[in-house]
């Protein structure tokens, strides 16, 4: 995930739970953390909390979970990356 332009990611404290920072991806593209994280579950199949779940605090945040297989894991993030890289050339035909 952290070679994923516009996303954050620090090491978790413990849990099993990644807090990604989606902040610059969001001010790129305009989407709202909530419009992102059901972008991501309709488009990629993949399913996030957005940060605002959490409270207001949590805007440009995305939570996943990382409790799962490797490979599972390893798809997702491929997932994201491929919906990431979609995004981006939206962006780019636009210009």
């Amino acid at each position: 995930m952290a070679d994923i332009p516009g996303i954050v990611c620090r090491p978790p404290a413990g849990a099993f739970y990644l807090y990604a920072d989606v902040g610059e991806l969001l001010s790129r593209t305009n989407l709202t953390t909530d419009r992102l994280a059901r972008q991501l579950l309709d488009d990629a199949g993949v399913a996030t909390i957005p940060g605002t779940a959490f409270g207001d605090r949590g805007e440009g945040y995305l939570r996943l979970s990382f409790a799962g297989s490797d490979r599972d894991l390893e798809e997702g993030a491929r997932r994201i990356r491929a919906f990431v890289d979609v995004l981006d050339a939206n962006l780019e035909n636009l210009s």
